[in-house]
């Protein structure tokens, strides 16, 4: 679509010689001279002064450059924009996603993204210990992300959710039915701690916000075992309000004394090196939670 006449009298004018116009394209010199004649015949004008020291533009070419120069980035643009709408019609997006998003958000984001790309694929990688998440995206394994720490690896991320962090507590705990938890509870009654791969979650920040060292009695790796414990009594624990939409435990929850929240994000490694593909899955993405959230 991009028109070899406009890049070659753009190039050949910049340079000041046809010989490092082919060299600079790909083409032989008599290709170039070739190419320049055709725009000269198709625009009734001689462009060029042919001289034994090189070319240079005559008034005519200079007359005219600019405006090449406009339509050759128009048309250069145009091409781009339809490679990557066609792009588009086929590929896979690699998602990477920890739990709650993986339950909560992915199945009715995906199904709106099949909706306007259905040739597409999107394969999801569950990975609930965020380093490992942007490490995934940073090194090529993952296309996005849903990410709640994408500066520890410098990704480029568009904000989606504000996501409380809340206490959960058996459903007949004393407290259950108090506005908050209080500040001194956090410190002193059993802690039943998520960590995943040797180190704490995102929700040791709801500890950090209050002030006080959690006093950690039991020590999972899974949202849905932590539930379990915390119902059955064992202690209480910090989850985020997008895994508590629907519990599969009875569970009171509550916000703490001093709230907390956390940041939900989709990171690519670059927006501009992204493909078409994950970035419309992005668009898609920022348009469902939006609507989901009234914004």
């Amino acid at each position: 679509m991009a028109n070899q006449k406009y890049d070659a009298f753009l190039t050949v004018a910049r340079l000041g010689s046809f010989k490092a116009a082919a060299e600079e394209l790909g083409y032989t010199q008599a290709g170039i001279s070739y190419l320049v004649n055709a725009l000269e015949k198709e625009l009734g004008l001689t462009l060029f002064l042919r001289e034994y020291g090189g070319v240079h533009l005559t008034t005519e070419g200079r007359e005219v450059l600019g405006l090449v120069q406009a339509i050759n980035a128009d048309e250069h643009a145009l091409a781009t924009r339809v490679r990557e709408l066609a792009d588009r019609e086929g590929g896979l997006v690699r998602v990477g996603a920890f739990t709650s998003v993986a339950i909560e958000w992915f199945p009715s984001i995906a199904r709106a993204f099949l909706d306007q790309y259905p040739k597409i694929d999107l394969k999801l990688l569950c990975i609930d210990d965020e380093e490992e998440l942007v490490n995934a995206v940073w090194e090529g394994r993952a296309d996005c992300a849903f990410s709640i720490a994408p500066e520890r690896r410098n990704l480029e991320a568009v904000p989606l959710h504000t996501d409380p962090l809340l206490v959960v507590l058996p459903p007949d705990h004393p407290l259950a039915g108090a506005p908050f938890f209080p500040t001194e509870a956090l410190a002193r009654e059993p802690y039943v701690q998520l960590q995943g791969n040797a180190r704490p979650s995102e929700m040791e920040a709801l500890f950090e916000a209050n002030g006080v060292t959690p006093n950690v009695r039991f020590t999972v790796d899974s949202d849905y075992a932590v539930m379990s414990m915390v119902s059955a009594g064992l202690g209480f624990s910090v989850l985020p309000g997008l895994i508590l939409s629907r519990p599969l435990f009875p569970l009171a929850v509550l916000p703490a004394e001093r709230e907390c929240s956390r940041e939900i994000s989709l990171a690519v490694r670059s927006r501009e090196a992204a493909s078409a593909a994950t970035r419309a899955f992005a668009e898609v993405t920022r348009e469902w939670v939006a609507d989901r959230y009234g914004r």
